[in-house]
């Protein structure tokens, strides 16, 4: 269990990016929901120990993470939003390098990890071929190899599918589900699908304040009855939004289609509307973003 009490950080030119996050995280895959700003990549920072919080505790089992943050570094795997490579130089001898860094002991034990990793993230064919010519989804699958070494108890991932074409991605995906199942998996993304496909829990974090945090059904059935969708010309949607709490539109054949929060069905021909995990999403941060905006929670 990774717990988190009243973690914030501010930075020296005085920028808030936490303001006292809590959460209980447990074994098994959650999801870190936010737009790009929110916070997510600080929060990553201070729980991977590259940079101590301003205020707060952070502690994985008996670790205390701020006080004992080499032991932290012990039992954790984690790959960040961009991660460097050297070039010229093969996934299997820098996955090797990587490996000595990490601690593992004798060469044959790096060798059975190292080979054991690149056959799991399927890049045994190409382990002679330099990382550095990888595409991006080779990449991110080398970056999940470097964070496993040791077998961690606790992995990071940050926007891990930002960019990846969508086979990448569901292969990237299907990667994680696997490696969540034993472990604690926090993955930091603002992709809502990749969350709803692979997280049992999860938070949404919003100007450095979680939000909103529990089961991804749970959290959407708060809008059961409540959201409406109706397609309107453009010109009318800044009269529709100075009215209504519309929580996101979508460009169609020219008009656009507009999803609103209401608890009773708005005059005009609305339609009522099944909700989703993005609908919640949107629907917490115009909550966040304009006062005026009901409570999502019933």
């Amino acid at each position: 269990m990774l717990s988190l009490q009243g973690v914030s950080h501010v930075y020296p030119n005085g920028t808030r990016a936490l303001a006292d996050a809590t959460l209980e995280i447990p074994t098994g895959m959650f999801g870190l929901l936010g737009p790009n700003g929110a916070g997510k990549s600080t929060l990553m920072r201070c729980i991977a120990t590259l940079q101590t919080p301003t205020a707060g505790r952070i502690r994985f089992g008996e670790i205390d993470a701020i006080a004992r943050p080499q032991d932290l570094r012990a039992v954790l795997g984690y790959l960040p939003q961009d991660f460097g490579v050297y070039p010229r130089v093969s996934a299997e001898a820098l996955l090797d390098h990587l490996a000595v860094l990490k601690g593992l002991g004798g060469r044959a034990q790096r060798r059975e990890a190292v080979e054991a990793l690149l056959a799991q993230v399927n890049l045994w064919s190409v382990r002679k071929k330099a990382v550095a010519g990888f595409s991006g989804g080779m990449r991110q699958r080398f970056g999940i190899a470097q964070a496993l070494l040791g077998q961690p108890r606790l992995i990071i991932v940050d926007e891990p599918t930002a960019g990846l074409d969508p086979e990448e991605r569901h292969r990237f995906n299907n990667l994680l589900a696997e490696i969540g199942e034993q472990v604690v998996v926090i993955l930091s993304t603002h992709l809502v699908e990749d969350v709803a496909d692979l997280c049992p829990r999860m938070a949404i974090i919003h100007q450095g304040r979680i939000v909103q945090v529990g089961a991804p059904a749970e959290l959407v059935r708060q809008l059961a009855g409540r959201l409406w969708r109706k397609t309107v010309d453009k010109a009318a949607l800044a009269e529709l939004r100075a009215a209504m709490a519309v929580i996101s539109t979508r460009l169609r054949g020219g008009q656009t289609l507009v999803h609103v929060l209401a608890d009773d069905r708005p005059d005009g021909g609305f339609e009522p509307v099944e909700a989703s995990l993005e609908d919640l999403y949107f629907a917490t941060l115009a909550q966040q973003r304009r006062p005026a905006v009901a409570a999502v929670a019933a």
